[in-house]
């Protein structure tokens, strides 16, 4: 779990005794922020458990230097005063590398800290071990083990999103290789998985965190610019809450009033979605209420709190959401909405009580403290189990398993009726086809149609909140390829693709049966070396694939057998090279290196770009995704049938990459910047005024060194949007060019986009 962060034990010139006071206050700490373990009992299995993680690490240190028992504490300072967990999470947070590192064993754990409190620590070890399988993804393959110990005690997950924090807090001691595969994970797999358990602050912090890895200087302007304008977000607060803290004392609420800032990672995320600068991000903060009421009166109060705050701003009827009457699946509750200022600016307001606070900030453990007053302690076990559902499916493999796993991770929720009036929680954007595998896997593989508050609709149609649905089924109904295409629950899609496997596993068994009976009677060889050399040469993933579609007709078992036939006459590199580079005149002698002549085809021409630890010079392709230029960050991805692609560190596909084949990137940069030309996208917009196309071309035409490959001009209500794309040296040539194009009269904006 923590290895890469490691090292052996350095003497020289450390004062051991300041270690010892040091390691002595940060457990006093830890024994302070642990305040549900009051009773003696539990405070003495705390520091029998600190004893044991004490000697177990006494000889290891991290990169940083620091004595490796800082980490442990840390973590179990994280679970006991942000994650807000009892006694045998704090135990298990402090010994869990201890059974992965050293001799102690899980019986050992048990002996001196009961079951429960091994039974942990044993689904923590199975986590920290990664199946090392060339054709799956590491990290994906280790994140469906974290899964699947949710079976097992969700105190699991929450000790390893802990340990991850801590580990995302020191990242600064590792290499920038390690930097940015772990922030790259963290962003693809645990901030999302700790927005769903409800842990919105370490969600937050991890998204930050992540950013400040792998885009810093993007993350230093943003925060920066958040420092410069803090001074008038605070007047600005200040002077719109003065009328609401007035009416509410008047009504005596007891309440506090909170201006929260969005976080770093939202504001990126906001301006690269929107195309805008910093200063065109309005929301930068909400308001939020917070009420100490009895739990009897929360839904009353959060209403009255509503009106009042309606009473000074008039509110958008479309920004209202109540997640009080029907809270979100991870256990939020809240009531929001966005009101106009006196200035003119929408102001997102927050209202909700001490208690619901509580569950926003720290998930979980807060539901489970509350979970006797609340009438909605069903939800979080309600997804666990439909976790545990997709986990059933073992035959998918590990990413198409993550990917169907995030699908629903960041959803917003619709609400919907069966025909008896049970509520079913669904992703926005959910079909009909979604809720029919939501029922059950059988309704949904045999559903043809549904009705919609008794309305006949589609298996495609989408369902709004409120919406009441009857399945419609057939015996004679299966699985079809093109619902991928309209469903968006990870349950619908695992057991679709399931579904469609099996049928190609048995059309793919025939077409087996089919190759090797014709094979049998012409008495030739049909094992691995032909099998592979065929595969090869016809292009073909796997030899399932080759005998799908020779059942299906797709391809013909003569092409295989002249094939081979052919291929005992004639070089079989010669054969592949002839396929790779055709048109070849008769006659003309074969290049020397045939492997090398046929990967160089394969890979694409080499340009001025060093690659790998020993920056050799390789053959390479740009990738279309976001059209890397010299001067660019850049990463090399080895893909399995075109070579190396280079693709730039902020990539929209970058963050999926080095998360789930870590093991296929490889360092890049440019070396020179000779006068090679390479494409870029541009983004103008502006006031539309007359020429201000010829204006824009006109700057673009006088740099002598600059030619356009396509440009789109779209004016709407006295407002334009330009695409333009452009061939440019590097990125100082085109931040030039942009600068240039800056000053065009009524051009405000000017924005490099990723995709053609």
């Amino acid at each position: 779990m923590s290895e890469p962060s490691k090292t052996p034990s350095i003497e020289n010139s450390i004062d051991l005794e300041a270690e010892k006071r040091e390691i002595l206050r940060r457990y006093k700490l830890l024994i302070k922020a642990a305040k549900r373990s009051q009773s003696k009992e539990e405070k003495a299995l705390i520091r029998k458990a600190f004893d044991v993680a004490l000697e177990a690490h006494k000889d290891v240190r991290r990169k940083s230097g620091e004595p490796y028992i800082f980490h442990p504490i840390a973590v179990a300072q994280i679970v006991a005063e942000e994650i807000g967990l009892g006694t045998t999470a704090i135990v298990c947070a402090l010994l869990h590398d201890v059974v992965e590192d050293t001799e102690m064993s899980l019986d050992d754990m048990k002996r001196l800290f009961g079951p429960k409190a091994a039974q942990i620590i044993d689904g923590l070890t199975k986590i920290s071990g990664v199946i090392d399988q060339s054709n799956v993804s590491m990290q994906a393959e280790n994140f469906r083990k974290i899964l699947l110990t949710l079976a097992e005690d969700v105190r699991v997950i929450l000790i390893k999103i802990a340990d991850r924090l801590h580990n995302m807090r020191t990242l600064g001691a590792m290499s920038p290789k390690s930097q940015l595969k772990i922030a790259s994970e963290t962003l693809y797999l645990y901030a999302p998985l700790a927005h769903r358990l409800g842990l919105y602050a370490i969600k937050t912090e991890l998204e930050d965190l992540s950013l400040s890895y792998t885009e810093p200087d993007v993350y230093k302007d943003i925060v920066e610019k958040l420092k410069e304008s803090a001074k008038e977000r605070n007047r600005f607060i200040n002077k719109f809450s003065f009328p609401i803290i007035h009416a509410l004392t008047e009504q005596e609420f007891k309440f506090e009033i909170k201006g929260r800032t969005k976080s770093v990672f939202s504001i990126y995320k906001k301006m690269k979605k929107q195309g805008i600068p910093f200063d065109e991000v309005f929301d930068l903060f909400a308001i939020r209420i917070i009420l100490d009421c009895p739990p009897e009166n929360e839904k009353g109060d959060c209403w009255r709190a509503y009106s009042v705050v309606t009473d000074f701003y008039k509110p958008s009827p479309d920004r209202l959401r109540d997640w009080i009457s029907t809270p979100r699946a991870n256990g939020y509750e809240s009531l929001h909405t966005t009101v106009m200022s006196n200035t003119g600016q929408w102001v997102e307001v927050q209202i909700r009580t001490s208690r619901m606070d509580e569950i926003a900030e720290k998930g979980l453990a807060a539901h489970w403290k509350y979970k006797d007053q609340n009438s909605n302690e069903n939800a979080i076990d309600e997804w666990l189990t439909r976790i545990r559902e997709m986990l059933e499916n073992q035959d998918s493999s590990a990413l198409d398993f993550v990917d169907d796993f995030k699908l629903n991770l960041f959803s917003e929720e619709i609400f919907v009726f069966t025909p008896k009036g049970e509520l079913k929680t669904l992703p926005a954007g959910a079909t009909s086809l979604d809720f029919a595998f939501d029922i059950h896997s059988d309704v949904g593989s045999h559903c043809i149609g549904a009705k919609v508050n008794n309305k006949l609709v589609p298996l495609s149609h989408e369902l709004k909140s409120g919406d009441q649905v009857e399945v419609l089924t057939s015996s004679k109904q299966k699985p079809k390829e093109d619902w991928l295409n309209f469903v968006v629950t990870g349950k619908a899609k695992s057991r679709i693709k399931f579904a469609l496997k099996e049928e190609k596993r048995v059309v793919s068994d025939q077409g087996k049966e089919i190759v090797e009976r014709k094979m049998k009677s012409l008495k030739m060889a049909w094992d691995g070396n032909a099998i592979n050399k065929t595969l090869t040469y016809f292009k073909f993933d796997s030899a399932p694939e080759l005998y799908y579609k020779v059942a299906t007709n797709a391809f013909e078992v003569k092409q295989i057998v002249e094939f081979l036939k052919n291929a005992e006459k004639k070089s079989w590199y010669a054969m592949l090279r002839d396929r790779l580079l055709p048109g070849k005149p008769a006659g003309e002698q074969a290049p020397k290196n045939n492997i090398e002549t046929v990967v160089t085809a394969v890979r694409g021409k080499a340009d001025t770009l060093v690659i790998g630890e020993d920056q050799q010079k390789l053959d390479y392709k740009l990738a279309n995704c976001c059209n890397p230029i010299p001067g660019d960050d850049v990463f090399g991805f080895i893909t399995v049938g075109e070579g190396i692609k280079i693709h730039r560190v902020n990539c929209p596909n970058a963050v999926q990459m080095m998360s789930n084949f870590a093991y296929r990137v490889v360092k890049a940069k440019w070396t020179s910047k000779e006068s090679i030309s390479f494409l870029a996208g541009l983004k103008v917009t502006g006031t539309d005024d007359v020429g201000i196309v010829n204006n824009i071309t006109k700057v673009i035409s006088n740099d002598h060194l600059v030619n356009m490959r396509s440009i789109s001009f779209d004016s709407n209500d006295g407002i334009f949007e330009g695409m333009i794309q452009v061939y440019v040296q590097d990125t100082n040539h085109l931040t030039t060019l942009i600068n240039n194009l800056k000053k065009v009269k009524s051009v405000q904006n000017v924005y490099r986009f990723d995709k053609e």
